[in-house]
């Protein structure tokens, strides 16, 4: 007898349940001094569902369906995966909230989305509330740690029914590159079909029942939630989740949770690479390391040094899958990140969306395959159709990205065509921190472009043109930069600003960035440039605790 299809992510998750109620989900590595759980939490799939079961039921009494949406800052504790599974049970959609936003983020985010209810950490109830005051409709606010007995009813009226795989299983924000984060629509089958590609990737990156996926990407991004999360699940594996990357500890923190498999960004194989020789380095059950970004150059040091092979991927969260380079022979000196295959085909264009020629430059275009394109794709951007089919034009998604392709039909990564800062594996759209700036009096224009870091592979610099009258001293740089820490979550505020006389433009006035510099020239080098790195610290972030990259 074929086994039932799967309709929705909780569907999934029962099964898993029933299958190994006593097997690991969720399991959180002790760290000190955290507000949570600091000696560590593990929970297993019967005692998940236990609390999601109970949640689910509060949901459904208070009169939450299809259609209604439910926003969740909550980090990365393991109540987000009660408030979740509950949810997705119900057939209503989560919209998980970066805890870095400040209010006007928060403000833009509880709008567009137009949430139902807001779950939050009780440290950052009052914030909320203020930005939920700013809506144009009502929103209730509850303390996750304080939910009150009976919680508050949608103001809308949603639908009957039992989750579908075209449901509505999540909200995600990604960077947008010409104004305010677009939401990406994500159903159930996503979802599904994102936790079994990663199942399916082989080779180097072959996963089994049982395994322990360490994953230190927060849970508000497509990585950890809908891919790492889900695989698990349908594995009956287990999700470490520790608050954030921390070096000194990494090591402690992979043999005392016994994980056998890691993610990784860029930023963290050089951060581990520079810390002392320590006997656990190489006592831990690790098989390999999925993530993107590592340098080339020190990848096979990497992998000689603590013992495992770091298989280099690519996925965007609109794609749902990613490519890996995860056979044999792998290419670890260079950017490959694998080839196309049956249900993610890609091409390499031209401006004009003609394919180049092999080992030639253009923008990646993917799609499912020529009859049904955007299968298990995002299901498009939420209040803007325009830029869902823009982004389809020509029946293949078109990512940014600029790539070249091998002869063998390896895929090279080169850079990103959008308008997009990478810092710590964050992505950071160029033009809402330039319209941040250009909301104060005193500056004319603003540019801002990213520059290399050591540690975080990018940083942002702004190029700011003051108002005439307005002095470009030390006194205004810092008050730019206050005034961006203030608006923006912490990692958006230049960490480089520099006043110039002028920036270069069009004849119909559009800024040419790559004009600013001389193709040779490092602008951190400059003497008159401000150097606010040291400033842009999670920690000094209101309603942010703790040091983060």
């Amino acid at each position: 007898m074929a086994a039932p299809v799967l309709a929705s992510v909780f569907d999934l998750f029962e099964r898993s349940a029933e299958r190994h109620p006593q097997s690991p989900m969720f399991c959180a590595p002790r760290r000190t001094g955290r507000d949570y759980h600091p000696d560590g939490i593990e929970l297993s799939y019967e005692a998940v569902r236990s609390e999601a079961t109970t949640l689910r039921e509060r949901y459904a009494e208070a009169g939450y369906r299809h259609g209604h949406r439910v926003a969740l800052l909550v980090e990365q504790r393991p109540e987000f995966f009660h408030h979740y599974l509950a949810l997705n049970a119900l057939g209503c959609g989560i919209v998980p909230v970066n805890p870095d936003y400040r209010h006007d983020e928060l403000l833009y985010l509880l709008s567009h989305s137009e949430a139902d209810l807001a779950v939050v950490l009780e440290s950052r109830l009052e914030d909320v509330e203020r930005a939920a005051a700013g809506r144009s409709s009502p929103l209730p606010v509850v303390a996750l740690e304080a939910l009150p007995d009976e919680l508050p009813a949608p103001a809308r009226r949603g639908e009957a029914g039992t989750p579908e795989p075209d449901t509505e299983c999540a909200l995600l924000y990604t960077s947008g590159t010409t104004g305010r984060p677009k939401g990406c629509i994500l159903s159930n089958a996503y979802y599904l079909n994102a936790g079994d590609w990663y199942c399916r990737l082989g080779g180097r990156a072959e996963l089994r029942a049982g395994d322990r996926i360490l994953n230190p990407l927060p849970l508000f991004h497509m990585n950890a939630q809908a891919v790492t999360a889900t695989a698990a699940i349908q594995l009956g594996g287990c999700l470490i989740a520790p608050d954030r990357f921390h070096p000194r500890t990494w090591w402690r923190d992979l043999v005392e949770t016994r994980a056998t498999v890691v993610h990784y960004l860029g930023v963290i194989p050089p951060l581990l690479m520079n810390q002392p020789e320590i006997p656990e380095e190489r006592a831990h059950a690790v098989r390999f390391g999925l993530g993107a970004g590592v340098d080339p150059e020190l990848h096979a040091a990497f992998e000689v040094r603590f013992g495992f092979p770091l298989v280099e991927v690519w996925g965007m969260t609109e794609t749902g899958r990613v490519y890996a380079d995860c056979h044999e022979p792998r290419r670890v000196h260079t950017r490959a990140f694998g080839r196309p295959l049956p249900g993610f085909e890609a091409r390499v264009v031209d401006e004009g969306g003609r394919e180049v020629p092999p080992l030639a430059e253009g923008e990646l275009v993917v799609r499912h395959r020529a009859g049904d394109p955007r299968r298990h794709f995002f299901s498009g951007y939420l209040k803007n159709p325009e830029a869902t089919e823009e982004a389809w034009r020509g029946g293949w998604f078109h990512t940014g990205d600029t790539v070249r392709q091998g002869e063998d039909g390896m895929l090279y990564f080169v850079d990103r065509k959008k308008n997009i800062i990478r810092r710590s594996g964050e992505n950071i759209a160029a033009s809402e921190v330039e319209a941040c700036l250009q909301a104060r009096p005193d500056v004319a224009q603003a540019a801002v472009v990213p520059v290399p870091d050591e540690v975080r592979e990018e940083e942002v610099l702004a190029c700011v043109v003051p108002m005439p009258g307005n002095p470009a001293d030390e006194s205004l740089a810092h008050a730019l930069f206050d005034w961006c820490f203030e608006r923006l979550a912490y990692y958006k505020a230049p960490g480089w600003l520099l006043f110039v006389d002028a920036l270069p433009t069009t004849s119909t006035q559009k800024v040419q960035k790559h004009q600013l510099f001389a193709s040779d020239e490092d602008p951190r080098k400059r003497e008159d440039i401000h150097d606010f790195r040291l400033l842009k610290r999670r920690d000094r972030a209101s309603g942010a605790p703790g040091a983060g990259t």
